[in-house]
């Protein structure tokens, strides 16, 4: 796993933290922001239902309250200067606020999804905690997408993939930016169905998948 240096680690519950620095710094930074027009973007083709990540089963298992269930209508967030803004906010404060920390290191497991509640985690759970607060400012669910994908050295990584009216964009701890999904030197492998988060399907050409997302 690489480790991001200079990242500042807060104290006792990361979460809660983090949604008190999210609500406050929301505002601002959305008037900030106001008048930089969003980039456009291409949008991801997906392929046939695929296998559902170990990790994310596990995770939902453990955490039912963080998978509600059922279908819904495919829904694209509409990618104004303020949502942007929101996007940006988020992908940098959540990678400024949690350690990398591998899940053997952390739990002692192969592959573990999560909420870093403790300030330490992998890719997924840098994911997981960035889609909880974007579902908490009103963002759909349908456009927040867990997506599985081989970084350039072929290992299994975890972003966020946000579905817009101008393209697919990614939320990455591996980067503050906010990118289109073209610009990423990455293998994109499977992500989550916009009407079944418990449904995941196939993008691009088969490929095996990776049997742990860990960076």
């Amino acid at each position: 796993m690489r480790v991001l240096l200079g990242r500042p680690v807060l104290a006792g519950s990361v979460l809660a933290l983090s949604v008190l620095l999210f609500c406050a710094s929301g505002q601002a930074a959305s008037q900030r922001h106001t008048r930089h027009a969003p980039p456009q973007a291409t949008a991801i083709f997906v392929g046939e239902q695929t296998l559902t990540p170990w990790g994310w089963a596990d995770f939902c298992n453990r955490k039912p309250g963080e998978c509600p269930s059922g279908v819904l209508p495919a829904e694209d967030l509409e990618l104004t200067a303020r949502s942007w803004s929101s996007l940006r906010r988020v992908n940098v404060l959540v990678n400024a606020m949690i350690q990398p920390l591998s899940d053997m290191d952390h739990w002692n497991a192969l592959d573990r999804w999560d909420i870093p509640t403790d300030g330490r985690g992998d890719c997924e759970d840098y994911v997981l905690l960035k889609r909880k607060l974007l579902l908490a400012e009103g963002f759909p669910r349908q456009a927040l997408l867990v997506t599985v994908v081989k970084d350039e050295n072929g290992e299994g990584h975890a972003i966020l993939t946000v579905k817009t009216d101008r393209g697919d964009f990614i939320l990455d701890n591996m980067r503050d930016e906010v990118k289109a999904w073209s610009q990423l030197p990455y293998r994109f492998v499977k992500r989550q169905s916009q009407t079944d988060p418990n449904v995941w399907e196939q993008i691009g050409e088969p490929t095996s998948a990776p049997l742990i997302v860990s960076r």
